[in-house]
């Protein structure tokens, strides 16, 4: 067995970006020069094999990445100029259905790549990926792709990171040409200039700077100083003082200010004409961080969730976070980010999030997409897979020493639901089975029962997150599957204050239930975090104490199903400040049931409402189609945002949920197929009067017929 690459020579990154980008064609190259593959292929290739870490056949045919992929490389540098690396990568999906895949890839790497494409610079996505960087305080390198493509602006894609991302970008990096005169890059800070020659671009031809670009270079090492001067006290002081700046003090300065997140490194290339990657890894190595200089929180359930510093040091007590799960032919695979201590197969670990229970870990892997490596044990900082863990995204493992939880990640809502059932009866093992395992794999994707149906709900982040996962069931579980139309996640709230004063009375034979309830309901402030608050301002014992958390819970059933069209309710305060009780009839049971009726008495004075999903929309088409487009957009009830002219036309609108089922069709009829869009989640918002008396009248059938039954 090779010998271990110690931690301060690790770097764990994510590769991330809005979709078609280049993410895949990205690692895929860098996969090649580190000598991981031996043959590049295309995500989209003519050789019918796909991008290596595009391994399920669904990715393969429709050219996107719907799981992120694990992989590792070591690279010695692009001159073999450093100690070997060991790089751990996480490529991540770039469509915003499969979010969560960013998301918990995020929570566990150090450092990143935002991919951008030169030509159309930051999109929606990108601005999404961004802000999941920006919540778990990830640094990252931004990498300007496809450089020879028609468009393409290195300068102008650097100005949108500050316009639209409230970025700090330095370029490090003097393209030499665009478009389709690309050739090279200059890299200011050692002055020299590198061409990419050979089949795949894996010779590095490094030169002296051609005269013609002398000047530019000059002044762009000039203004990288005072960049990163603005935001490094010590490189400010030689800069003021006109100091000579060498190199490794350039780099350190670099290095510092990125990791300190102020500022954002910004390189450029062209992934799939071979040029630039590997001066991209070079950065990787000398900007990102390794893994004992990320600081990594975690909760002590032993001292009342305390918080505490998890650190990368393998002598201390074991500590990881199972962040994916996977299914394959031999079972479940469990990915591990290792963040403090060691583990060797055959120990025993226990789960902290789930009451402390014991497993043993049979095998362990290292991960290369699809293949896999055993190995023996695993330290801080190594991002391994165990076999035969049982265990569900997001729950923390330790060697049973301390009694720690890491921070969770954040789980997206659903915004789309889908009544789903087997074709026949002789399916259904199957398909329960592959609902439980995808809810254990995908935070996102979640399965109820609906009471009054009976029907399977599935919900998740939009049709087509819903479509992958009917077609995994089919084809991994041979199973088929009907569907019905697809459920917007309506909800309801409230526009005004509304009074409660509701006293519930009822005499049986033996002791009564006796209960009064008095307060008020509102709605919360449009900035509020949490869409549901309890308040308790009751004095002088109107209601004992223990009978309080009584009404919170009345209250919180009343919330979960609206009377307008049985949606649950948002944005709502509950409030109680008075009310009565009688010395033997009252109960827990008799405040729940009070509050829950007062609640729904005054639900019907506090002008309740119907909100919907607002998705924002961000559609790419050549210039020739933008009005048909727009008209489109108004036609479904959208209100445009910004549009973007250029050689194809961006527009970004905002549009309800409920009006987008089957646009991908209507844009591709409108635009001869040449159209594409992304959709995400934006916010809730009133529905016109018009529907939304259409909808309860609908609800009020509904439960009539009912009724009957």
């Amino acid at each position: 067995m090779a010998a271990r690459i110690p931690i301060d020579r690790i770097r764990n990154i994510g590769i991330s970006a809005h979709i078609d980008s280049g993410k895949t064609t990205l690692t895929e190259r860098i996969l090649f020069y580190t000598g991981r593959i031996h043959k590049i292929h295309e995500v989209r290739g003519k050789d019918g094999v796909g991008a290596k870490m595009d391994s399920m056949d669904l990715e393969r045919e429709k050219g996107i990445t719907i799981q992120s992929a694990a992989t590792y490389c070591v690279w010695v540098g692009s001159q073999n100029q450093i100690a070997p690396q060991n790089i751990n990568i996480i490529d991540t999906p770039g469509h915003v259905d499969f979010t969560i895949e960013v998301e918990r890839a995020l929570r566990v790497l150090d450092g990143a790549i935002l991919v951008l494409d030169s030509g159309k610079g930051v999109q929606s996505q990108s601005i999404t990926v961004d802000k999941q960087m920006k919540r778990y305080r990830v640094p990252r390198i931004a990498f300007v792709n496809k450089m020879d493509n028609p468009g393409a602006n290195y300068e102008r894609v650097s100005d949108m990171l500050k316009e639209k991302l409230n970025h700090h970008p330095v370029k490090l990096q003097v393209p030499m040409g665009a478009e389709s005169a690309f050739k090279g890059l200059i890299d200011p800070i050692i002055g020299k200039a590198f061409f990419f020659e050979g089949a795949d671009g894996e010779i590095i031809k490094e030169v002296e700077i051609p005269e013609e670009y002398k000047k530019a270079a000059a002044d762009a090492r000039h203004q990288i100083i005072q960049d990163v001067a603005d935001v490094d006290d010590v490189l400010a002081e030689k800069f003021i003082n006109e100091e000579p700046v060498s190199v490794d003090e350039l780099r350190a300065a670099i290095r510092r200010a990125t990791l300190a997140l102020k500022m954002t490194p910004v390189m450029c290339g062209s992934a799939i004409k071979n040029k630039g990657v590997q001066l991209l890894l070079d950065a990787v190595i000398h900007y990102l961080p390794n893994p004992t200089e990320v600081v990594n929180e975690a909760h002590d359930q032993a001292k009342g969730e305390e918080k505490v510093i998890v650190q990368s040091d393998s002598t201390k007590p074991f500590v990881g976070l199972a962040f994916k799960l996977q299914q394959d032919k031999y079972g479940q695979l469990t990915y591990f980010r290792v963040y403090q201590g060691s583990v060797t197969a055959g120990d025993t670990i226990y789960n902290t999030s789930n009451e402390m229970r014991k497993v043993r870990v049979p095998r362990m892997f290292r991960m290369h997409s699809d293949d896999r490596e055993e190995i023996e044990s695993a330290e801080a900082g190594d991002i391994v897979a165990f076999y035969g863990v049982e265990a569900s995204s997001g729950e923390t493992f330790t060697d049973g020493k301390v009694n720690l939880t890491l921070t969770s990640m954040h789980v997206p809502a659903a915004v789309i639901s889908l009544a789903v059932a087997p074709k026949d009866r002789a399916g259904e093992t199957n398909f329960s089975k592959a609902l439980n395992r995808f809810t254990k794999e995908d935070p996102t994707f979640r399965v109820h029962q609906d009471e009054e149906s009976q029907q399977t709900i599935i919900s998740g982040m939009g049709e087509l997150h819903l479509d992958i996962y009917i077609e995994r069931i089919r084809r991994e579980y041979g199973c088929e599957v009907v569907s019905g139309k697809p459920q917007v996640a309506y909800r309801e709230s409230v526009t005004k204050k509304a009074e409660i004063n509701y006293t519930h009375k009822k005499q049986t034979g033996g002791s009564g239930q006796y209960a009064k309830v008095m307060g008020y309901i509102e709605p919360l402030p449009a900035d509020a975090v949490e869409s549901y608050e309890f308040v308790d301002d009751v004095s002088g014992g109107s209601i004992p104490r223990e009978f309080i958390s009584s009404c919170d819970k009345g209250f919180k059933d009343a919330v979960r199903k609206g009377t307008l069209i049985g949606f649950p309710i948002v944005g709502i305060r509950c409030a109680v400040n008075d009310g009565a009780a009688h010395a033997v009839d009252s109960s827990e049971m008799a405040f729940k049931t009070a509050a829950m009726m007062g609640f729904r008495e005054a639900y019907a004075k506090a002008g309740a409402t119907i909100l919907e999903p607002i998705m924002k929309v961000e559609i790419d088409v050549p210039s020739e189609f933008q009005g048909s487009v727009v008209g489109q957009v108004n036609q479904r009830r959208g209100v445009i945002m910004d549009t973007i002219a250029g050689d194809t036309v961006t527009v970004t609108c905002e549009v309800p949920l409920n009006a987008m089922f089957g646009y991908s069709t209507d844009l591709r009829s409108a635009t001869q197929g040449k159209g594409t869009f992304t959709m995400e989640f934006s916010k809730y918002a009133v529905v016109p009067r018009q529907e939304q008396e259409e909808m309860i009248k609908k609800y009020k059938e509904h439960l009539a017929a009912e009724a009957k039954k």
